[in-house]
């Protein structure tokens, strides 16, 4: 996709009210132009039932989601308020990372160098974790699905079919359990990594 094009992209999926999902890309610089290829792909058989809305946004300033100061910027704030108006209880960000910070983004010593758990490779570079705490912790209840999802910003095509399945598998998912039990036949040890993750960060908090 051409890096000038508008990466502004809405989608409503409505197969009845409950439950209600939120999936948001482009939530910091230019990652909107990465993550519309794959968002654009969720369609009418990728939900049988509840609502699901997808959202992408331009390039805005980088600012990461766990900085403090990140939900007081417009984007943070736009976040927020799709939050307050979905009422989600499956919410997912889809992100992209620069290869040079694929490293980083895995380091086992992530939480005490920048306070969350490290992110979990499922294959081909495609990550998964949990959102911002501050996200997880105010905006959502004890059992909803939280989860950040990581791909390369340059993806090859089989990255992006990766990403483009757990996509539409956090949005054929009802609960937790029918999550972890979809993506744990496929990622049994990368599941139970992030419910000792999680277990770890949140105490008896819910994994992902």
């Amino acid at each position: 996709m051409d890096p000038m094009m508008n990466m502004n992209y809405s989608k409503i999926i409505d197969k009845g009210n409950e439950p209600s999902r939120l999936f948001i890309g482009g939530v910091h610089g230019k990652e909107g132009i990465t993550t519309i290829k794959a968002l654009s792909q969720l369609d009418e058989d990728s939900v049988s039932n509840g609502k699901l809305g997808i959202y992408n946004f331009d390039e805005t300033p980088y600012l990461s989601t766990l900085h403090k100061d990140y939900y007081n910027s417009d984007m943070g704030k736009n976040v927020l308020s799709l939050i307050k108006e979905h009422k989600p209880v499956v919410y997912l960000e889809a992100h992209c990372y620069k290869e040079k910070s694929y490293e980083k983004l895995v380091d086992e010593d992530r939480k005490s160098r920048v306070g969350v758990p490290p992110l979990i490779e499922l294959e081909e570079g495609v990550l998964i974790g949990s959102v911002a705490p501050f996200l997880r912790l105010n905006c959502f209840k004890r059992q909803d699905i939280c989860i950040t999802l990581e791909i390369p910003c340059y993806p090859s095509k089989k990255a992006l079919g990766v990403y483009v399945n757990i996509l539409k598998a956090v949005a054929s998912s009802k609960t937790r359990e029918d999550l972890e039990a979809t993506i744990g036949t496929r990622y049994p040890q990368q599941v139970e990594t992030a419910r000792r993750y999680a277990i770890e960060f949140f105490g008896d908090y819910p994994p992902f």
